[in-house]
């Protein structure tokens, strides 16, 4: 999300309960002492060979910095960690747990806040916080709709992103009822990621918000009213599915999986969190140069991804340096840039001095990253996703 997005009433109000100013509650080079040695180990989801070399350069810059080892455990579900981290609570496993720092957020952050499973709070303490863009960015302050409380460390903001052939695509659907319209003149020819996947539970609760008379209503828990809510979303699924690719019977199992059917010409569409990553895969050879972007009209589905340390990670120390230097202007940068990453900032850049500001100026944006969306759309409550992506396995999937 950028600095100058339209924020609604409600988005403003939670800025202003929300917000408090950065404090540092520790002397921050004691903190860098006790880490040195320890090893670190990141969970994150492994899924993509761009986000994987990236995590390979902190790890270098971090031995080399501060003499902490950092493994990433590559993941298919951050999911898996959380199962993990419970399982350790269960066994009395208190210290020394198996995971040391997580790249988590929605109802996976809201599990282990719920079970007091988080170290912290602590993401307010670390340097980088100060020149964060807290108070321009609700996302950064909220998780879900949940308030993070200082247990989570924004790294990265992400605007759900509908990619196209441009030489395929003309008129462009940037409503529901447009894209429905779209996918029923050309069957076979759309699809979205398999939920519970990342990208597919994006387009699920997208599709529940723009399709919604209140969306509002998706910030509190889910109530007696599910069924009323989500009707407008099956009714809209049920429709489109049957002139979906493979006829709504079979999905792409990841987001880089629907990526390759539009690098192949086996769809027309792809969907990411990552306004640049279409830029980034035509920069390697991975999709060709006519691909385009749109954001719908209702807004953009946007949040921030988060880092978070277990309550029985025995590595505090060095979870919360790598973290920190994962905020930094640096490393913020390298990931803001197309050629490793292209994942938007979550730093107010007018809050760096000049000499850092100027790495980012120095970004080129390529062919296919659109410019920021006029209005986001906020995460429904984690309650939400869940009982969605349940009803979705019960409905589709046989």
């Amino acid at each position: 999300m950028h600095s100058g997005c339209r924020a609604s009433g409600l988005v403003a109000l939670l800025l202003a309960v929300l917000w408090v100013p950065v404090s540092y509650a520790e002397d921050w080079d004691a903190v860098v002492a006790e880490a040195a040695g320890q090893t670190v180990y990141f969970n994150a989801w492994g899924g993509d060979l761009a986000i994987n070399r990236y995590i390979e350069w902190t790890a270098e810059q971090v031995r080399a910095k501060y003499a902490v080892e950092l493994r990433h455990v590559r993941v298919t579900d951050i999911a898996e960690s959380v199962t993990r981290i419970m399982a350790e609570r269960s066994a009395g496993r208190n210290d020394g747990g198996s995971v040391d720092l997580l790249w988590i957020n929605g109802e996976n952050f809201a599990a282990l806040k719920r079970a007091g499973l988080l170290y912290g709070p602590w993401a307010t303490q670390v340097p980088s916080a100060a020149v964060i863009n807290w108070q321009n960015n609700p996302t950064t302050l909220t998780d879900g709709s949940l308030a993070t409380d200082g247990f989570e460390l924004p790294w990265g903001t992400a605007a759900l992103t509908f990619f196209f052939d441009r030489e395929r695509v003309n008129a462009l659907p940037r409503t529901p009822a447009a894209l429905l319209a779209w996918i029923e003149r050309h069957p076979g020819r759309f699809s979205y990621p398999q939920p519970p996947s990342f990208i597919g539970s994006a387009f699920l609760k997208q599709m529940l918000l723009a399709l919604s008379d209140n969306p509002d209503r998706f910030s509190a828990p889910v109530g007696n009213d599910f069924d009323e809510q989500t009707a407008p979303l099956w009714q809209w699924l049920d429709r489109a599915h049957a002139s979906m690719w493979r006829s709504g019977r079979l999905f792409p199992q990841s987001g880089p999986a629907q990526r390759d059917l539009l690098a192949v010409g086996e769809l027309d569409w792809m969907l990411s969190y990552n306004p640049a990553e279409a830029s980034r895969a035509i920069r390697q050879g991975e999709l060709h140069a006519g691909i385009g972007a749109l954001y719908l009209d209702a807004g953009a589905l946007a949040n921030s991804h988060f880092l978070a340390i277990p309550y029985n990670s025995g590595a505090t120390a060095g979870a919360r340096v790598v973290a920190n230097f994962l905020a930094s202007a640096a490393a913020q940068a390298r990931k803001a840039d197309e050629r490793h990453w292209g994942d938007p900032t979550i730093l107010n850049l007018n809050a760096l001095p000049a000499a850092e500001r100027a790495f980012f100026e120095r970004l080129e944006t390529g062919p296919a990253t659109p410019p920021a969306a006029g209005r986001y759309l906020l995460e429904p409550h984690p309650e939400w996703a869940t009982r969605i992506e349940q009803a979705w396995l019960e409905r589709y999937v046989r």
